[in-house]
């Protein structure tokens, strides 16, 4: 008789199924929040990084700009060393950049064109619906 007595408190210290299950659902529902605590400090440590390293790119594009500028006005510069007339100077430095956005835009294009949808993923895409009620690709439904 002395295992039935030690087997009786040991039942009434057991936690039930609905204990188990509420303490499962707290502690996962615990666990999410943390994850998502985390997940919010890490994206705000990387928009904080991604914002400075967008703004840094955009004063070395606009130092960039500058550069060009100044490069042009010498280029123009130098061509009336040679005893070019300023204006023309100027025009044929206008006359190259225009040339050159001519040809980036005829090669941007060419590029544009070759862009295609994705066949394959689609393709496969449409079979998950198939997939999701147990057919296999390629059979018909019956």
């Amino acid at each position: 008789m002395a295992q039935s007595d030690n087997l009786a408190p040991a039942s009434t210290d057991e936690p039930t199924i609905g204990r188990l299950v509420a303490d499962a659902s707290r502690d996962l529902s615990s666990l999410v929040q943390h994850e998502i605590a985390l997940a919010k400090a890490e994206m705000r440590f990387s928009v904080k990084a991604g914002v400075l390293g967008s703004l840094l790119f955009l004063v070395a594009g606009f130092l960039g700009l500058l550069i060009i500028i100044l490069l042009s006005f010498a280029f123009a510069y130098f061509l009336t060393m040679t005893g070019l007339h300023a204006a023309w100077a100027f025009l044929i430095v206008s006359g190259v950049y225009a040339l050159l956005a001519v040809v980036l835009v005829l090669v941007g294009v060419s590029r544009l064109k070759k862009i295609k949808a994705p066949e394959k993923t689609i393709a496969t895409a449409s079979q998950i619906p198939a997939a999701l009620k147990g057919q296999r690709p390629g059979r018909d439904a019956a």
